[in-house]
Order: C-alpha cells, then structure tokens, then sequence
C-alpha cells in the first residue's frame, strides 16, 4: 500500500514536470530562431538554456495549461534592467527564421527596435492561425509583406515600420478584418493602396507615410468608422481628396502632406469639429477656403501651407475655439489678414508668400 502511495505520487510529479515544460519541438523552433540571430551586447539569449522554454527565457511566455509557446517578445528599446544595466539599446544582426512558423500556437511576435536584422519576413508566418500581434519595426528587413497575409485572421496588429520593405501592399491585407493598427511607414513600399481598404473596419490607426504610394486615395476609407489616425503622408499620391474623409466621425489626424494632391480643399475637413490635427501641406489643392469655421472648430495643428489656394483668408477663424498652428504661407492668399484670437499669437512665417495678404503680424499695411 505505502509502496502504491509513493508510485502515484511521483507519478503526479512527473506528469506536472511535463505539463510545465515546453514541449521538444517548441524548444528546438526557438533554438533555431536564436542561431539565426547575433545579440553581441546585452546577453539575452544567454537565459536560453535549459529544456524548459517556459522559464526564464528572456522574452518567452507560454500557455500555463499546457506550455506551449504563447508569446515572443523582444524589444531593442526597452526599460529592461538588462539594458539598464549595459546602458545601451538593443542591437542585434541576423535574420527571421522560419522555424517560427512551427510555433503553432504563437499569438505575438515582436522582434522590434534591433536596427540591423535584415531578411525577409518568413512567408509561412501566414499560417499561424493564432498570431495576433505581428511587430517587426525598427530593423533592416527587406522583400515584401507576404501576398497571403490575409490570412491571419486573428491579427490586430500589423507594424513593419521602420524597415526596407519593397513591392506592393498586398491586396489580402484587407481580409484582416480584426486588424487595429497598421504601421508600414518609413519602408519602400510602392503601388497603389488597395481600393477595398474600407473594409478593415476595425482600424482606429492607418500610418503608411514615408513610402513611394502611388494612386488616389480610396474614398473607401471613410467607411472604416472608428479610425482614429490616418498618415499617408511623404508619397506620391495624386488625385483629389474624398470629401468623404470630412466626415468621418472618429478622425482626429490626418496627414497628407507633401503628396501630389490636386483639386479644390472639401470644405468638410475645415467644418470637422472632431478633427484635430490636419497637414494638407505640400500638395498642389486648389480653390478657397470657406467661410466654414464656428465655435466648436478645434485645431492644434492647420497647416495648409505650399499649395495654390486663392482667394481671402475666412474671417470665421477668429470664431474657432482654438487654433494652435496655423500655416498658410506659400499660397495665392490675398486680402487682409483677420484681427483678433487666433491671429495675434501668429508669427509672420504664417502667411509670408502670398500674392496679397496685408496687415498684421506681416509688414505689408493694407
């Protein structure tokens, strides 16, 4: 009887030692992630020892019910006593190994902020059917995003900025219907934006700015009812800008500039009183701007600046609620610049460049 009480207990033991270590094959994905990457400063993969990858692997998190990798995150800019303690950032060489796609329970990934990992994002990351956080900014990555990258339904995060990515953005993107935040700024990305990107209802930010985005802005994208922030910013995207956009009752950022915009401003952006921040600056947008503004306007940054309006300054203005930063140089303004708030706390570089303007803060009376 003793001897039956001592076999089942060491029998519970064992079987609890298993259920609270990594599964082999968990083990050895990692390990092949790791011997594709270099980390020559702070020692982080120095914890990857041992044949438990649930504990004390730096970065790595699994299912307490049954300790399969969950979570991979490693961060290069972090507030880690490891980096306080090498009083340095985060740098690490090497590429994405595919054997991160044998993790087939993953639900984040973030390789971020290493500044020289290079590679191509591993296709097969597509068929993670769990992945909900996909975060890679801040490294060399090079090649496309992956055509089927629509097929991660449960994504709601998508950020690769900060990385030299080419090609297209693929047209699955939009079947990411859970998707939240969308970053691809500051890569090489070309193409057009997709035309049905309306459908990523669920986005509260769209950052795309700083890539080679050629097109017209898809009026779809006023359909996407809790965006929040949209930059396309830093391209070359021509045609008008949808009206549509002015009426979307989440927005609060957009930013445009220095595209190859055309046509006349929709007066819905200036009669927005959700917007907050708007640079439409650096485009060629044409026509006037109307008299539009009331007491509810609320804008921390207008900056219009380097287009082809014409025609007066709106004498509305001096009704917003507020106005931050307010710049109209370089257009065909003409006519006396208002007096009063916001005028009176503006500098001159506001309006220098204009066919006509006069009166204060510039030097010319009227």
């Amino acid at each position: 009887m003793k001897f039956t009480v001592v076999y089942l207990s060491v029998m519970v033991f064992v079987a609890a030692a298993v259920v609270n270590s990594c599964p082999p094959s968990d083990r050895e994905a990692l390990l092949a992630f790791k011997s594709a990457l270099t980390e020559p400063y702070l020692g982080i993969f120095n914890t990857w020892t041992g044949t438990d990858c649930c504990t004390n692997w730096y970065g790595v998190s699994c299912d307490p019910t049954d300790s399969r990798v969950n979570d991979i995150i490693l961060r290069g800019e972090s507030e880690d006593k490891i980096f306080e303690k090498a009083g340095r950032s985060g740098y690490m060489t090497g590429s994405l190994s595919p054997s991160l796609c044998s993790l087939d329970r993953l639900t984040t990934l973030v390789v971020a902020d290493w500044k020289a990992i290079s590679g191509e994002i591993p296709s097969c990351l597509t068929s993670l059917p769990h992945l909900r956080i996909l975060d890679l900014v801040g490294n060399q990555i090079t090649g496309e995003i992956p055509a089927d990258i629509g097929n991660l339904a449960k994504l709601t995060v998508l950020n690769v900025a900060d990385n030299k990515i080419t090609g297209y953005i693929p047209a699955s993107i939009v079947n990411l219907g859970r998707l939240m935040h969308l970053d691809l700024s500051s890569n090489q990305i070309t193409g057009v934006l997709p035309a049905d990107l309306g459908k990523l209802s669920m986005m509260s930010r769209a950052l795309l700015n700083r890539n080679q985005i050629t097109g017209s802005i898809p009026s779809s994208i006023a359909n996407i009812y809790r965006l929040a922030d949209l930059d396309l910013s830093m391209n070359q995207i021509s045609g008008s800008i949808p009206a549509q956009l002015g009426k979307m009752p989440v927005l609060s950022t957009l930013n445009l500039d220095s595209n190859q915009l055309t046509g006349e401003l929709p007066v819905s952006l200036l009669s927005n009183s959700g917007l907050n921040i708007v640079n439409l600056s650096r485009n060629s947008l044409d026509g006037y701007l109307e008299d539009v503004f009331t007491p509810g306007t609320y804008f921390s940054v207008l900056d219009l600046s380097f287009n082809r309006l014409r025609g007066a300054i709106p004498k509305t203005l001096s009704s917003a609620k507020y106005i931050g930063h307010l710049d109209l140089s370089n257009n065909h303004l003409c006519g006396s610049i208002p007096m009063g708030f916001p005028f009176d706390h503006l500098e001159a570089s506001s309006f220098t460049n204009n066919d006509c303007l006069c009166g204060s803060p510039l030097m010319r009376v009227c």
